[in-house]
């Protein structure tokens, strides 16, 4: 994969070091804002002593400025302040403003003093006054840009490293549907090898459609609900063959599936949980009843089931639920809805998933 282009390393002049072209553009605006605040301040040089004496102030001003500051940036930070050896960092930044006040007071004692005059009353201490502060002022500024640059870049950092967490996290909450269905699934198909049914092939077929949409597809970030509800259609089928008493199994759609898209295996957990929390359990005429409604920019599905009378009631549903719980809060934050509705003979869950943003 190759580099973006503003993460590219350049190698710094004068120096073995390299930066990001990034770093280097914005220490380079900053720079050249600077440049230009100086030549516009002072501009009056021009008229009052000349061109060349102009010339020298402003690019004496720059060059000192960009010593102190990468001195202090490349050198005084990460020497003494990150080892908190405060004492010897204060002390080389007060060396380091005190060598350029020696040069560019002196400087603008002599430029003001005896080149163009008294325009006011030029003194070493007023020289030295404003050249110190205004350094401490530039310094400053270029400190805070240089921790807001490694604020940005640790917040970057720290958004990939939660997305990487949140995506290994995803797939192994993915990862304990899959051996789950495939255990379910092979021992109905033992079960009709052993009694020869008919239904064996079909069971095969479809099992190998699924098979090939768990393998290929469902590896993606997302898939299209189309194939996603044909998925459950599937499973829906495979376990219908499982039960002789045949309960009574019906899905719904309603709406056009065509050209949204989901996290792949999300309805799965839904249907799941009522076969085996409720149509498995149920000696008699179990049921299950689902409904999924595609709309504009929202899904809704509502799986409902018979419950045994000895089952628990927990309003929490199986392992199944909860590991779908966990996926919507890492996957639609703050964009899903899931409800639970365990009543005595009734199981119920609710999920609404806005897919505008999927």
């Amino acid at each position: 994969m190759e580099t973006p282009f503003l993460e590219k390393q350049v190698r710094l002049p004068f120096s073995n070091r390299t930066v990001s072209v990034k770093y280097a553009l914005v220490h380079a605006c900053y720079w050249l804002l600077v440049t230009g605040f100086f030549l516009y301040e002072k501009r009056y040089l021009i008229f009052k002593a000349s061109l060349n004496y102009f010339a020298i102030c402003v690019t004496a001003r720059v060059i000192l400025l960009i010593v102190i500051a990468y001195l202090n940036l490349h050198y005084f930070l990460p020497k003494y302040l990150s080892r908190k050896r405060y004492g010897q960092y204060f002390g080389m930044v007060l060396l380091s403003i005190l060598g350029y006040l020696f040069i560019q007071s002196f400087f603008d004692y002599y430029l003001y003093g005896y080149v163009i005059g008294p325009m006011r009353n030029s003194n070493i201490v007023e020289a030295l006054s404003y050249n110190f502060f205004s350094t401490l002022w530039y310094l400053a500024l270029m400190v805070a840009l240089k921790l807001s640059i490694d604020w940005y870049e640790q917040q970057s950092i720290l958004q990939k490293i939660v997305v990487e967490k949140l995506n290994a996290e995803v797939n192994f909450l993915r990862s304990q549907v899959n051996p789950h269905f495939l255990f379910n699934i092979l021992n109905n198909l033992y079960a009709l090898t052993l009694k020869k049914s008919d239904l064996a092939p079909e069971v095969v077929l479809k099992l190998s459609e699924m098979m090939e949409y768990m393998l290929y597809d469902s590896d993606d970030g997302t898939v299209s609900l189309d194939k996603e509800i044909s998925y459950l259609h599937n499973y829906i089928e495979l376990e219908r063959i499982r039960y002789d008493n045949n309960p009574d199994i019906s899905l719904e759609v309603a709406g056009n599936p065509d050209g949204k898209e989901i996290a792949p295996l999300l309805l799965l957990p839904l249907v799941e949980n009522a076969f085996k929390h409720g149509v498995s359990r149920k000696s008699d005429r179990g049921w299950l009843h689902g409904k999924i409604h595609v709309g504009p920019s929202a899904l809704e599905v509502t799986i409902e089931n018979s419950k045994s009378n000895t089952t628990s009631k927990d309003g929490k549903g199986g392992i199944g639920l909860a590991n779908l719980r966990k996926r919507l809060e890492l996957l639609y934050p703050s964009r899903h809805s899931l409800r639970i509705d365990d009543q005595q003979e009734r199981f119920s869950v609710f999920m609404e998933i806005n897919l505008a943003n999927a």
